[in-house]
């Protein structure tokens, strides 16, 4: 009784993970939209007018790495990461045993990556915040630190996933085992 409690309460968790990281993952996808009307009005205005600017290209690839960035946690939710199909999909490979590698992988690689991804950004964040780092170019953006912010705080989404897939798998195996 007490194990099938503990169950329930791992589940609910991964579904409390997947459905922030699902909300975070839709809120990023306007970025695409946006990043899209900001790259044609950019080469509207230097074919056309012949006007460029620094700043808004600057913005474009700022744009670019939060999409990616962020974007990483909702892919990995849907399963669209790039893996070695020719094992996870083989015939040898049924579920159960598909649910012991994405829980081992999740627990031994992703999840000690993004923590060693997020505790060594940590410095290059806070230095920049503390010196107010600028783009070195003339007219580029300022706050660059918001841009380097979104490192540490994209793999720790990414560990969540990580933490909640791994978990969801586990509930499986054991499930399996019953």
């Amino acid at each position: 009784m007490r194990n099938q409690a503990l169950l329930n309460a791992l589940t609910q968790l991964t579904g409390h993970i997947d459905s922030i990281n699902e909300w975070i993952g839709k809120a990023v996808s306007w970025l695409v939209l946006v990043l899209v009307l900001l790259i044609s009005y950019d080469v509207g205005m230097r074919y056309f007018f012949n006007r460029g600017s620094i700043a808004l290209q600057e913005l474009e690839w700022h744009i670019f790495s939060i999409i990616f960035l962020m974007g990483a946690a909702y892919t990995f939710k849907h399963d669209d990461h790039v893996r070695l199909d020719l094992f996870y999909k083989s015939r040898f490979m049924d579920d159960y045993r598909r649910a012991w590698v994405n829980a081992l992988g999740g627990l031994l690689f992703l999840m000690p990556f993004c923590l060693l991804i997020i505790i060594s950004s940590w410095p290059f964040v806070s230095q920049s915040f503390i010196h107010a780092e600028t783009s070195p170019d003339p007219g580029g953006m300022p706050y660059r630190w918001i841009l380097k912010a979104s490192i540490p705080l994209s793999f720790s989404l990414l560990l969540l996933q990580g933490l909640g897939n791994s978990l969801a798998n586990i509930v499986r195996i054991i499930e399996k085992h019953r």
